[in-house]
């Protein structure tokens, strides 16, 4: 038996392997917030987030226990530009331009981009700003997610819809309101055998229970 435990401040979770690192660690911007434990399928998880500009002072944030797949990328709303004028070109980014900065109304912000807990985002998936996906979702590998996803649904393609939920209601509830991913390091290895079976019943007696 292991006696050592998993430590969410470890960079690379893999020995002698550097292509896969936890992200909490790796995070230097104070405006991107990752929980425990939650790993990228590269080295340098920074440059997956792109337009993300001081000035405008969006986060990203993102749960425990996530699944980030090789070349996903976290589109923050500075890639957005006016879109209530005439043109869409933002001069007042480039040199020599006789442009002032639009107010903030004037550009469509959309807030925070917040990702839940459990979530496994599929390679080259894109993640559009202001974004909030569920806790235990899986995006498809490819995808673009432009609007808001339900906890334990399963989302994919270019606009991502629904293709289903993975369990039943009553089930999505209950695991919700038990979130395993807050309990303690020592009792969330106990709980291994349960997280990983496939035997649902099974699976919603425990949790009925606890």
């Amino acid at each position: 038996m292991n006696k050592k435990l998993p430590d969410p401040n470890t960079l690379h979770p893999i020995a002698g392997y550097e292509k896969e690192i936890y992200v909490k660690p790796a995070v230097k911007n104070p405006n991107i917030i990752v929980g425990d434990f939650t790993y990228i399928a590269d080295s340098d998880f920074e440059s997956h987030v792109t337009h993300h500009y001081d000035f405008i002072g969006d986060k990203l944030i993102i749960g425990k226990f996530c699944q980030i797949a090789a070349g996903v990328e976290f589109v923050m709303n500075g890639a957005n530009h006016q879109m209530n004028a005439v043109t869409t070109f933002p001069f007042y980014t480039l040199e020599d331009w006789n442009m002032k900065p639009p107010a903030r109304s004037d550009l469509p912000l959309k807030g925070d981009t917040v990702i839940g807990n459990d979530v496994w985002i599929g390679q080259n998936a894109v993640i559009l700003p202001g974004v909030r996906i569920g806790d235990g979702v899986i995006v498809g590998a490819n995808s673009v997610v432009g609007s808001n996803v339900e906890p334990y649904t399963i989302v994919a393609g270019n606009p991502a819809r629904l293709i289903r939920k993975r369990f039943e209601d009553e089930m999505i509830a209950l695991l919700e309101k038990f979130a395993w991913w807050d309990k303690p390091i020592e009792e969330i290895n106990s709980l291994i055998p349960i997280l990983t079976s496939g035997d649902s019943e099974t699976v919603r007696n425990f949790l009925k229970e606890n």
